[in-house]
């Protein structure tokens, strides 16, 4: 368990919070949210041991293991993607490398060193570390072809998720999840949320912005307000009515106090003068001095103003694109995209991790350049760009009032200042510099260009990501109120579902961009929670309007194909099971030699190693006939769907 009694923190001014009496107990899933800034992350670095200025007292039990997901991803890049989520377990970790300096080493090396080493692995469950650590990075939507990669082969986003997956690994006691959603698709996100509910044994605390992942989540709330941290049961939608229901009795009370000061005082005010009643008067003017009105501090959540108005309209067909390409290096992240966007449509792009939604969202803001193909926008659009990597347009030695001022053609200082303070820039923080703005702040900052620039088609990629709920609600609203065209990616199920109007779904291969006239309530109806599980690149099928098939499909040599082929798929499974069987088995029986020392310990040093050998080459095997089990088995899946399907009367 996990205890804080009287915590305080302030650095300047106010402090953050103060007077925070809590318990962490065992087994529960706590959610934190507060306003950007409210130190939920400085709560979470105090319990983790990364931030000691405090006063108070915090306790944990000696003998539990709290694991913290840190953000130094470019410390692990020339380490195997498998090995960084191992290291997890420092203990474990240590003794496989151990293991291979004795192998490697040219002197002679002890069977009882060996045996030392191979009864670490043991305990810790060594032999399987690398199938557990491939099936963690799996569901964050690491496949297994990277998985013997170095982490430098992965872009900053999923280098977080070879990070999170450490931390899985490590599967602690208490696990410290900071906005771990932010570099999750929708799909990665659900696998997360099964992952912490069904499988994770131990107590968890996230912060997260993703009401959804709160709700399916947690089972308790912590709530960064008034200055302090107050615990609530239940999940976040529990959380909203408790916290107005605890304030509207708050109220209530000052209220009635309030009332019955002005009741005595009346009455005291009126009588005092006469002798017949000052003994009375005297006593509730004792009344009044007993009765305590409780300080209602103000909430540290705050609301911004978004008024996203448009100026002239554009013409009906605002946007039209044919065969876009984007490559970079050898791959091919899209090709032969085209589309249509009509005035007035809000469109949710969605699709797999790497087909290019960002890059597309890119080409069409004119930051990026097809290498083929064209994009040709209505001669009356006028167009905004929000950028998930808010460096991009958010940088420079300036304050956020003279960046906002450059930014805002035909503006005027009063008209600046007045978008600022609405999104909630005072007038200290609008003459910060745009370099050392937080993530909130910076996306608030190019939301309030946006405000000024009163475009008619909003790109958007990700605006929800850094923002708090309170941002993330107010953005939602004007989102829903704008009149123009709107075309966005976001991960956030409940930002998706309020929004969007259309679905576009990129398939997995690039090669097509299909349209669902509906939101994304319907498309989910349609389709399924997991668009990703219609993942074979050769045969996406987009979206169909109706799924049964037509009479020609339904032949009796198109059935008997598709037996036939499902029958030899399923021969190579089995038979590929087969031989993983056999090499599990006798991988078992050099697993028991290693973890006895009565059978190591005889073995002269060049058997050890020879048992070593053998054991690494059935590693590796091992290891292409589970890749080639998932092919064939995925194959084998969409195979069967389309043959249940066609197969319906």
């Amino acid at each position: 368990m996990i205890s804080v009694a009287n915590l305080k923190v302030q650095y300047s001014g106010d402090p953050l919070f103060e007077n925070v009496n809590l318990q962490l107990n065992p087994k529960n899933r706590y959610g934190m949210v507060g306003a950007n800034g409210c130190g939920k992350s400085t709560f979470m670095k105090i319990l983790s041991g990364d931030e000691t200025s405090y006063s108070g007292e915090v306790k944990i039990q000696r003998d539990l293991v709290v694991g913290h997901m840190k953000q130094n991803q470019f410390l692990y890049d020339n380490e195997r993607i498998v090995d960084v989520v191992i290291s997890g377990n420092d203990i474990l970790f240590q003794a496989i490398k151990e293991k291979q300096r004795l192998l490697e080493s040219e002197h002679e090396v002890s069977a009882d060193e060996i045996a030392n080493v191979e009864e670490i692995i043991y305990t810790h469950d060594g032999y399987s570390a690398e199938a557990a650590a491939c099936r963690i990075l799996d569901g964050l939507g690491i496949y297994f072809d990277k998985h013997f990669q170095p982490m430098k082969s992965l872009s900053g986003g999923f280098k977080l998720r070879v990070l999170l997956a450490r931390v899985l690994y490590q599967n602690p006691d208490y696990l410290l999840l900071d906005e771990p959603t932010n570099h999750l698709d929708i799909v990665s996100i659900a696998w997360l949320e099964d992952y912490l509910v069904n499988k994770f044994r131990g107590t968890l605390l996230v912060i997260s912005h993703d009401r959804h992942f709160l709700n399916r989540l947690c089972t308790h709330i912590l709530d960064v307000d008034y200055r302090t941290i107050t615990t609530y049961t239940g999940n976040y939608d529990y959380f909203m009515e408790a916290k107005a229901l605890a304030m509207e009795q708050k109220l209530r009370e000052t209220q009635s106090l309030e009332k019955k000061i002005e009741q005595l005082q009346a009455f005291v005010s009126r009588f005092k003068a006469k002798a017949s009643k000052a003994t009375q008067a005297q006593s509730r003017v004792k009344q009044i001095e007993k009765i305590e009105i409780p300080d209602i501090i103000p909430s540290s959540r705050r609301y911004p103003d978004f008024k996203l108005e448009m100026g002239k309209r554009s013409g009906r067909e605002v946007l039209k694109t044919s065969s876009l390409k984007k490559v970079y290096g050898e791959k091919n992240i899209f090709h032969s995209l085209a589309f249509e966007m009509e005035r007035g449509e809000k469109i949710a792009l969605i699709g797999p991790n790497g087909t290019g939604k960002s890059t597309l969202i890119k080409i069409l803001a004119g930051v990026l350049k097809p290498d083929s193909g064209n994009v040709v926008w209505n001669s009356e659009a006028k167009i905004s760009y929000f950028a998930q990597e808010h460096a991009e347009v958010v940088h420079g030695k300036k304050s956020a009032f003279e960046w906002l001022s450059e930014n805002s053609t035909g503006c005027t200082p009063g008209q600046v200042r007045s978008v600022l303070g609405a999104l909630l820039f005072s007038k200290d923080e609008a003459e910060k510099f745009v370099d050392t703005l937080s993530g909130g702040e910076a996306a608030r900052l190019n939301l309030a260009k946006i405000i000024l620039e009163k475009p008619n088609v909003l790109l958007l990629d990700e605006p929800t990501n850094h923002l708090d709920m309170e941002t993330i609600d107010a953005l939602e609203l004007a989102l829903q109120n704008y009149e123009g065209t709107m075309i966005f990616v976001s991960h956030d199920k409940s930002f998706v579902s309020s929004l969007a109007k259309s679905i576009f779904e990129i398939s997995p291969d690039g090669a097509e961009i299909k349209k669902f006239s509906g939101d994304y309530a319907e498309y989910l109806e349609n389709f399924g929670a997991d668009y990703l599980k219609r993942i074979d690149d050769k045969n996406f099928k987009g979206i169909k309007s109706d799924k049964k098939p037509s009479s020609g499909q339904n032949t009796y040599e198109a059935r008997k194909e598709r037996k036939s082929a499902r029958g030899k798929l399923q021969t190579i499974i089995k038979k590929i099971e087969t031989e993983i069987q056999e090499m599990e088995t006798r991988s078992e029986e050099l697993d028991t030699i290693f973890a006895d020392s009565s059978l190591i310990v005889p073995k002269t040093p060049n058997e050890i190693k020879s048992l070593h050998a053998e054991k690494e080459a059935l590693k590796k095997s091992m290891e292409q006939k589970l890749a080639q089990w998932d092919i064939s088995h995925r194959q084998l899946k969409e195979l069967s769907e389309e043959f249940d399907l066609n197969s319906a009367p």
